[in-house]
């Protein structure tokens, strides 16, 4: 049997594609021999990995955590300020009205620019694979030397990725613009998640107005605000897998000292202005 001449880790599903061996992960190591197809083996740990590629996530935790904090603050502002328990539902509808509505449209314009971006440069990057694919293969080849393969090994993988075109582009995309193709957030999915999640947030302070006028009821939507700030730590303390005290901790913290800065400003707002 021949002995192969190194190995590099690439991005296995491409090349499954080109070799017909099926679908495997992404990242794995990748023997390859001068005179055979090259042998693909899965990593046994890629199971337990999270999926970190869609916004979705990334665009609930943070409507979530900013509809929640900003109408904590909008309440405890108009709290402070002396102002009617109707004022204060009013405008606390208002702001999450508002806040939903520009988060989603904020979203939905980031999102939908960045995956413009990304396909301007994968236009670019197709026309030189098909115009220069011998540039772009000496291309490859210096990434993979930089990744501790020698000369002659990093030629003959990068030979194989530009034998296919899409391969090709799939490995350019990913190792020089951080990309994968095929893997672009949806920008309505993005700004419906955020829309959702910052109403969420910004109605759970404001449910105890609908029950009470009592000039008390601030504090109950001060204990909404830290109870959802400590929840929110605690949910991305343990999908991360970082301490779940300082991811609590913090989230409270900053919740606790705007909302504090808010009320000193209302009533300084209140003591001074009419409203």
């Amino acid at each position: 049997m021949a002995q192969p001449i190194g190995f590099a880790i690439c991005h296995s599903e491409s090349l499954a594609r080109l070799h017909g061996t099926g679908s495997v992960t992404r990242s794995v190591f990748i023997a390859i021999d001068r005179s055979s197809v090259p042998a693909v083996a899965k990593h046994r740990y890629d199971d337990h990995h999270r999926d970190v590629h869609g916004s979705g996530i990334r665009a609930a935790v943070f409507g979530a955590s900013d509809g929640l904090v900003s109408n904590v603050l909008l309440i405890v502002g108009l709290a402070g300020a002396d102002l009617s328990a109707g004022a204060v539902r009013t405008a606390g509808i208002a702001g999450l009205l508002a806040g939903a509505i520009s988060m989603a449209a904020g979203e939905y314009v980031s999102v939908s620019a960045q995956n413009d971006l990304v396909a301007r440069e994968l236009d670019k990057e197709r026309k030189a694979i098909a115009e220069d694919p011998e540039e772009e293969t000496e291309e490859l080849a210096e990434l993979y030397e930089e990744r501790g393969m020698n000369a002659d090994q990093a030629l003959e993988m990068a030979q194989l990725v530009m034998q296919n075109p899409d391969m090709a582009l799939e490995v350019h995309a990913r190792e020089e613009l951080g990309v994968a193709p095929n893997e672009q957030a949806s920008p309505l999915n993005s700004s419906c998640w955020s829309f959702l999640a910052f109403a969420v947030g910004a109605l759970a302070p404001l449910i105890p107005w609908f029950f009470s006028s009592a000039s008390s009821t601030v504090w109950w939507s001060i204990g909404i605000g830290i109870l959802g700030a400590a929840t929110i730590g605690f949910g991305l303390a343990v999908a991360t897998g970082h301490s779940i005290v300082r991811g609590v901790l913090r989230h409270v913290g900053i919740a606790v000292f705007a909302a504090a800065a808010i009320h000193l400003v209302g009533m300084i707002i209140g003591s001074v202005v009419e409203l």
